[in-house]
């Protein structure tokens, strides 16, 4: 299995090589060369088996030699091995053809966990492997950053450097990435908004002698890795409602598309996926950008849902790859636009496959406090405003088929939202009850490259 860069010119690279880089060298973001399929009798042999077992089977294709059979199994035991549920990823139902796929029962509460998790394992067997070492510098809106500090706390070959928009993220996600205690564990506030944050992850990686010097990983979304982690609870939910005998839908709230992009991998591996529906927050380039053809950045607002809080959807590329024919040279162009004029108009021929592919829907703040309020009030169920929003989305798109909606995000990092909806504050987890009694350790950063590079290559000449 080989992996390309979007935009051309980037080394192709194996699995292991591309899990590392993160983004390629030329400014793109890798993909697989072909996507393995699985057939309808493959699929269906799927049905009724562990969620590690499944996850094995869906991700097993993408990795080539990477590691063996046995060593792969043994990751994505450990990978799922802290998680709270022993179904991993468990479906509620909340309505008549209308399921809710909790993603939240991981060690951080979130989506990002199932990717993270894993990422955590397989880095620290290759690192182990090479006898190596890497600097991870991630950029988060709130929830990879925890996931990412919790995945590689405390291991030998790895310094992990978070950047988060300060004041911008949940007290919750503050304080799971800003309380654990190992030292190759660093919080940075960034002035700015997520934005700002991503813009300079990939300045760093751009940077190719600081990004050598200090052997730079990325796991953020760019990373394909954590993205065909994502694509496996796309089989487990559709198993369990009987796919691949029948069609199921799946709506998700997306800011960075990484999590929608998993579902059209899925949907290109085989799984009969009738839809898949995007729903965005007041801040919905994505929606526009479906709507209308234009992907133009606009003014970032901070709302009750700020993982979602993202002008510029990173893995909007890999779709426009995919639409685009896989033509690098346009995909160049567009992205050179939105560099230089902040935006582009999608050509009508990609439009029409984006279309074909992705449906999509707005949901403001009033909108989401009264589907947190609604649900609990119909169904007991309390949703984080992230999930409101999809589940939002998702009544209005409801067809014939089951549709399946992400809980991306565990109601109690959201609190406040939640109690202004419900009256209600949900509880953090017994292991994590004292989070607002621990020490915090953070550090203030200006929105500037050198000042950053500067501050990372001193922390890790400790």
């Amino acid at each position: 299995m080989k992996y390309v860069s979007t935009r051309g010119t980037a080394p192709v690279l194996n699995f292991e090589q591309a899990m590392l880089s993160g983004l390629a060298r030329d400014g793109g973001l890798y993909v697989p060369e072909t996507i393995p399929t699985l057939s309808h009798a493959q699929i269906a042999a799927l049905a009724g088996k562990s969620y590690e077992d499944i996850a094995f089977a869906v991700m097993r294709p993408f990795v080539g030699d990477t590691f063996t059979d046995d060593e792969f199994a043994a990751i994505i035991a450990r990978a799922y091995a802290g998680f709270s549920h022993t179904a991993r990823a468990p479906l509620v139902q909340l309505g008549p053809n209308h399921h809710l796929l909790e993603l939240f029962h991981g060690p951080t509460l979130a989506f990002k966990d199932f990717a993270m998790q894993l990422i955590g394992q397989m880095f620290q067997h290759s690192l182990a492997r090479q006898g190596t070492r890497v600097t991870i510098v991630g950029a988060t809106s709130g929830d990879t950053g925890s996931a990412a500090i919790e995945a590689f706390r405390g291991l030998d070959a790895v310094d992990v450097f978070i950047l988060f928009p300060k004041g911008r993220v949940s007290d919750v996600q503050r304080r799971q990435m800003t309380t654990p205690i190992e030292k190759n564990v660093h919080a940075l506030a960034l002035e700015g908004d997520f934005d700002d944050c991503q813009a300079r992850l990939k300045d760093m990686f751009n940077d190719l002698e600081f990004r050598d010097s200090v052997r730079l990983a990325g796991v953020n979304s760019i990373n394909w890795a954590r993205v065909l982690a994502q694509v496996v609870y796309y089989f487990t939910a559709a198993l369990s409602l009987g796919a691949p005998h029948r069609q199921i839908s799946f709506t998700v709230p997306t800011g960075n598309f990484g999590d929608i992009y998993a579902g059209s991998i899925a949907r290109q591996m085989g799984l009969p996926i009738e839809r898949l529906v995007v729903a965005t927050n007041q801040n919905d380039i994505l929606h526009r950008a479906l709507s209308t053809g234009a992907y133009v950045t606009d003014a970032l607002h901070a709302s009750i849902s700020p993982s979602m809080d993202i002008q510029v959807s990173s893995n909007f590329e890999r779709a426009l790859f995919d639409a685009s024919g896989r033509d690098p040279v346009a995909v160049c162009a567009m992205m050179q636009a939105l560099r230089d004029q902040r935006g582009f108009t999608i050509a009508p021929e990609p439009l029409a496959v984006l279309r074909a592919l992705y449906a999509s829907g707005r949901v403001s703040e009033a909108e989401t406090l009264a589907t947190i309020r609604d649900i609990y009030d119909t169904t007991g169920e309390l949703l984080c405003p992230h999930s409101a929003i999809g589940v939002k989305v998702a009544e209005d798109s409801l067809g014939r088929e089951p549709m399946v909606t992400l809980a991306t995000a565990h109601p109690a990092k959201f609190p406040t939202a939640v109690a202004q909806a419900t009256g209600q504050h949900p509880p953090l987890p017994a292991r994590m009850a004292d989070l607002f009694d621990r020490t915090e350790r953070m550090r203030d950063v200006p929105n500037d490259l050198s000042a950053l590079q500067t501050l990372i290559r001193e922390r890790i000449a400790l």
